[in-house]
């Protein structure tokens, strides 16, 4: 088990100039996710409006679900805390998000910012955190 956990924490592309390319790469999108994830509360209605029009079931739950998912796992990414299995799980969010409201919807957020964000928490899977993170500190305690 510890095994995994460490695999799980360690970085990669940990030095020079790539370690604060991806140190940005995981603050940057992580404040945009924490953004957008609260707008879901604020905007809840007009929210759960736009979900069930495109066609997601149970629009009040994944409204919920999508927005705790967006503002903890932004505040997480920022932190440098779980990174991979959080970047896998907004990964997952935003492939569901273009395919949803990029098919209904279309425009430059979701065919434009969505897969940019899709492409970051790839990155970050396969990097994990590297500078100023919590991860490197859990990861120095096994």
């Amino acid at each position: 088990m510890t095994r995994l956990v460490a695999a799980t924490l360690s970085p990669r592309g940990d030095h020079g100039r790539l370690a604060w390319l991806l140190f940005a790469v995981r603050v940057i999108p992580g404040l945009l996710f924490m953004f957008t994830g609260i707008g879901k509360f604020v905007t809840f209605q007009s929210e759960v409006d736009a979900f069930r029009s495109f066609g997601i079931p149970w629009p009040e739950a994944m409204v919920v679900l999508s927005g705790l998912l967006e503002a903890i796992g932004g505040l997480f990414l920022v932190l440098g805390l779980l990174t991979r299995p959080v970047a896998l799980a907004l990964a997952v969010n935003m492939a569901i998000a273009i395919g949803t409201a990029g098919r209904t919807v279309g425009g430059p957020f979701h065919l434009g910012v969505a897969p940019a964000l899709l492409v970051l928490m790839l990155v970050l899977i396969w990097s994990g955190a590297t500078l100023w993170s919590l991860d490197r500190r859990l990861l120095a305690r096994l």
